[in-house]
């Protein structure tokens, strides 16, 4: 007979790793655990950090697997937006392989459920990529508006037509 801890489902939730896309990812991630789910939450170091520091212990009160706090970041500030967007794609795929493959052999060991499905930040698409090689069904979810989600979709558009960069923009 299966384990409780294997009949209940188990979500890895990858968030892109800036605030307005972490938030978001963090309530999903208490409605799921509400709702009885085994939620692992993908992290970076430098956000749980800032995390703690502004929200205290209680914002990651209960969760597993997070190591222990290494020294605070000496920036409270947003990363290099391009460094992390080359980080992610150049690394993320790598290290999502090895992360399942790892909550894999954990849950064969009887210490979790075995991973029924990924959320990925739309950001992070490259683990939708990962995980269906791996045969684990993995779902994007956006965390910006309905009008930059039509922005992101149409964005090909907007610089073929000529609207972006903006005109007297640095960029431009």
């Amino acid at each position: 007979m299966a384990s409780p801890a294997a009949s209940k489902p188990h979500v890895v939730l990858i968030p892109y790793p800036a605030q307005g896309h972490v938030t978001p990812f963090l309530r999903l991630a208490k409605a799921l655990h509400a709702r009885s789910f085994h939620v692992t939450f993908v992290h970076t170091e430098f956000n749980r950090a800032r995390l703690l520091r502004s929200r205290g212990a209680a914002a990651v009160a209960g969760a597993d697997g997070l190591p222990p706090p290494g020294q605070p970041a000496e920036l409270d500030a947003t990363q290099d937006i391009w460094a992390i967007c080359e980080a992610t794609r150049r690394t993320g795929p790598g290290h999502v392989r090895a992360l399942v493959e790892r909550l894999g052999r954990e849950a064969a060991a009887g210490g979790v459920p075995p991973v029924s499905f990924v959320v990925a930040d739309g950001a992070m698409g490259f683990a939708v990529h990962v995980t269906k090689e791996m045969g684990i069904p993995t779902y994007l979810f956006f965390t910006h508006s309905a009008c930059g989600l039509l922005a992101y979709l149409n964005f090909d558009q907007l610089v073929k037509r000529g609207y972006v960069p903006l005109k007297g923009s640095s960029n431009s």
